[in-house]
């Protein structure tokens, strides 16, 4: 019975590239494991530009979201902090005026000196 060479493996990773092109040069099993090795070199490389391009658009979408989020808090905040009616609005469920603040009225409702 034959058995099969299983020392690819273990030269390919622990052993230098002169070692192991001379074993695979005597050995039909290991010669025909580094063919198929070869292969699958050839389709990563040539399937690496696509995988790469992909990171790179899904990196561009997560930037644009962010921009877009910081730019819609932002505008969201600036508008609520500088438009006392919309924050009293979300703050008090209503609309603070003058007389709720306790301030001396008149019948306008335009704060009175006396």
């Amino acid at each position: 019975m034959n058995d099969k060479c299983t020392k690819y493996e273990a030269l390919f990773t622990f052993r230098d590239e002169n070692e192991l092109n001379e074993h695979i040069q005597n050995c039909p099993d290991c010669r025909l494991e580094h063919e198929k090795m070869t292969r699958v070199s050839e389709l990563i490389q040539e399937a690496k530009p696509y995988y790469m391009e992909k990171r790179k658009n899904s990196v561009k979408v997560r930037a644009a979201c962010a921009l877009f989020m910081l730019m819609v808090c932002g505008t969201t905040l600036g508008v609520v902090n500088f438009n006392t009616d919309i924050s009293d609005t979300l703050k008090y469920g209503t609309t603070l005026s003058a007389e709720d603040l306790n301030f001396p009225v008149d019948s306008y409702g335009l704060i009175s000196l006396e």
